[in-house]
């Protein structure tokens, strides 16, 4: 544990626990959505699922990521992971993205993904509000999960047919804001 790290946060006014609470809730939710996203993807089949596998595949892999850039900072701030996977998937901050009872619904499919989405959006949003201008790692790590996330949701709500959002499909560069913290 990083002690001045987790000091300086107090000082600041962050009530440490409830943070390192909700970050551990964050990373069960990426973690947990990284393995429900890989049966979504491998799902994705047909005319429809075969536009979306590669959209899939991508907010897949940036979700492992946010789950991997997300633990350190746990650890720096004196909290840990569960010893027990299913105690882990049980706290996650959002509900499991399960693959819908018609697993050929590719519109069921794009509602669970964008509405999963939309609740990291939530949790990275209510992280963000918490740290800012006390914690500014934690802050820092989470305002670049947002910006992925973000555009995820982006992503999925336009085959929704909500509209455009401006955002384009990233070609060969998985988590350009998160990525500093993978190194």
């Amino acid at each position: 544990m990083a002690r001045v790290a987790r000091e300086m946060v107090e000082r600041a006014g962050v009530n440490v626990d409830q943070l390192v609470e909700l970050l551990v809730k964050n990373a069960s939710a990426e973690l947990t959505t990284y393995y429900y996203y890989t049966i979504l993807r491998v799902n994705l089949i047909g005319l429809e699922g075969e536009g979306l596998k590669e959209i899939a595949e991508a907010a897949r892999i940036e979700d492992r990521n946010h789950f991997e850039a997300l633990v350190p900072r746990i650890y720096e701030l004196g909290g840990k992971l569960p010893k027990d996977m299913k105690e882990f998937h049980d706290i996650s901050a959002c509900p499991p993205a399960a693959l819908p009872a018609d697993p050929t619904d590719v519109k069921a499919m794009l509602k669970i993904l964008v509405d999963a989405e939309r609740c990291a959006v939530r949790g990275y949003t209510q992280l963000c509000n918490m740290t800012a201008g006390k914690d500014h790692r934690t802050y820092d790590l989470v305002l670049a999960i947002l910006n992925e996330e973000i555009e995820h949701e982006s992503w999925f709500s336009e085959f929704l047919g909500e509209g455009p959002s401006g955002h384009f499909m990233r070609r060969g560069d998985n988590s350009p804001f998160v990525s500093k913290f993978l190194k």
